[in-house]
């Protein structure tokens, strides 16, 4: 146990990888050591069920007999963005006007991976609001579920309403509170 021994209850580090179809990625902390296993249940506990490669990622840890892993989310930050691809309709929008449409509570109609996109639906609306594959890797999320829900910043894009900025529920509750 020589190389755990070193690891701190609490690491911060980027999520190396993540797969919500297999339910289990890993993180690698900021001061090094083993790669720590990030189980889909811990990440659910704080109010999401995918995160996206690149994050930043605040978590509570433990040793084990098969390695280190996550015990608990504190904080997670999406990665940063420089070598994405921005989309027209948002890559020329005021990041503060972003930030000041209002967080609308939504629940994920359907969202394909492969396909880079998917819709929800805004309570009391009877629009369906479009997600792209971007805006969630912005968000620091990588995958939705039907159901999910979730809190979105709508603007009008080129061919009807889009999410902006995405934030799993819980995430967004801790937004508000602020």
């Amino acid at each position: 146990m020589s190389d755990t021994e070193d690891i701190s209850p609490r690491v911060s580090g980027l999520v190396k990888w993540f797969d919500p179809v297999k339910g289990f990625g890993f993180v690698v902390s900021d001061a090094g050591g083993p790669d720590i296993l990030l189980h889909v249940n811990v990440l659910r506990n704080f109010g999401q069920s995918s995160v996206a490669d690149g994050a930043r990622v605040e978590l509570e840890v433990q040793k084990t007999d098969r390695g280190v892993q996550a015990t608990h989310v504190i904080a997670l930050q999406p990665p940063e963005t420089g070598e994405s691809v921005g989309l027209s309709d948002i890559a020329a929008l005021d990041p503060a006007t972003v930030a000041a449409a209002p967080l609308e509570p939504a629940r994920v109609k359907w969202f394909d991976k492969g396909k880079g996109f998917g819709f929800a639906n805004v309570f009391g609306r009877r629009d369906d609001i479009f997600l792209h594959m971007e805006v969630l890797r912005r968000s620091g999320l990588s995958d939705l579920a039907p159901g999910e829900a979730l809190a979105l910043r709508v603007i009008q894009g080129k061919r009807g309403h889009m999410a902006a900025e995405v934030f799993a529920w819980e995430a967004a509750l801790d937004t508000s509170d602020a």
